[in-house]
């Protein structure tokens, strides 16, 4: 793993705000809001400037405030202005908390034709696509500069959208949609970007908790806004692991995934061996 750890673009001393990277989330409904807000933080670690808006802001003072009131870690933006952020950020996570397309009030836009809207017009954007947007996208619109972030019940969508069969590999799968990096969460995370494919392991019970693959999506992103595709996806994937399995060993499964979320820089960067006086290796 750690050629992936050699990857991951690192702040440079002499750099100034807004070069060590900008994500736009775009994420959340009137009735699911905490799923964006953690994936949001969590980009927030890692990247200097996190912009979200969610659709459900459109021409809706009290949706802004009520986001302005839950998300500290960044700058909340109209929904009307989203375009501008999208060409403005190196990486764009969309997905988290938005709704699947049944029950619509009358006037609003279906999750599907937001993302697809989206994805239609800036293609060339590096996106990650999680969620609501994942179970709605339109499979023609995936690219080689794209990640997918899938659980089971996702990826078997994909399939299905894709004409493919249940035997067919994630790696076969990932070639029929246009070299998109797939990140496929389970118990062992399975990765690829149709050419290579990497296998994480590990975790605890404590991850099947609710927002756990929000802040691994967000952290993802984070790293994605300079960073290789499948190189981002391998590192956030074993430090999102490495992390639930510290906090298992403290608190058994009794975690959320706010815990997780603080739990994770720790793990993002590689630790280094050290020598003690015996000569002994010991991590650091």
């Amino acid at each position: 793993m750690n050629k992936y750890q050699e990857e991951i673009v690192k702040p440079k001393k002499d750099s100034h705000k807004g070069e060590n990277g900008r994500v736009l989330v775009i994420g959340g409904s009137k009735l699911f809001h905490a799923a964006a807000f953690w994936a949001a933080t969590a980009a927030s670690k890692i990247v200097d400037l996190v912009h979200f808006s969610s659709p459900a802001m459109e021409n809706n003072e009290l949706m802004r405030v009520r986001a302005k009131q839950k998300f500290w870690d960044g700058i909340v933006v109209p929904w009307e202005t989203i375009e501008h952020y999208i060409e403005e950020d190196d990486a764009i996570l969309i997905g988290p908390g938005m709704p699947r397309d049944e029950g619509l009030m009358a006037g609003e836009k279906s999750t599907g034709t937001i993302v697809n809207d989206l994805l239609k017009k800036f293609p060339d954007k590096r996106w990650v696509i999680d969620g609501g947007a994942l179970q709605a996208v339109d499979v023609r619109l995936l690219k080689e500069n794209m990640i997918v972030t899938p659980n089971r019940r996702e990826l078997e969508i994909l399939r299905e959208k894709a004409g493919g069969e249940q035997k067919e590999t994630i790696k076969e799968l990932a070639r029929k949609l246009g070299g998109v990096t797939i990140l496929a969460k389970g118990v062992t995370d399975e990765i690829t970007d149709g050419e290579r494919v990497e296998r994480v392991e590990g975790g605890s019970a404590g991850m099947t908790k609710g927002g756990t693959g929000d802040v691994l999506a967000g952290i993802v992103t984070g790293l994605y806004a300079k960073s290789p595709a499948l190189a981002s996806a391998v590192v956030a994937s074993r430090a999102n692991k490495q992390a639930g399995e510290e906090l298992t060993s403290k608190v058994g499964s009794n975690f959320n995934a706010s815990d997780l979320l603080n739990q994770i820089p720790e793990f993002l960067e590689e630790r280094k061996e050290i020598l003690n006086e015996k000569g002994d290796s010991n991590r650091k």
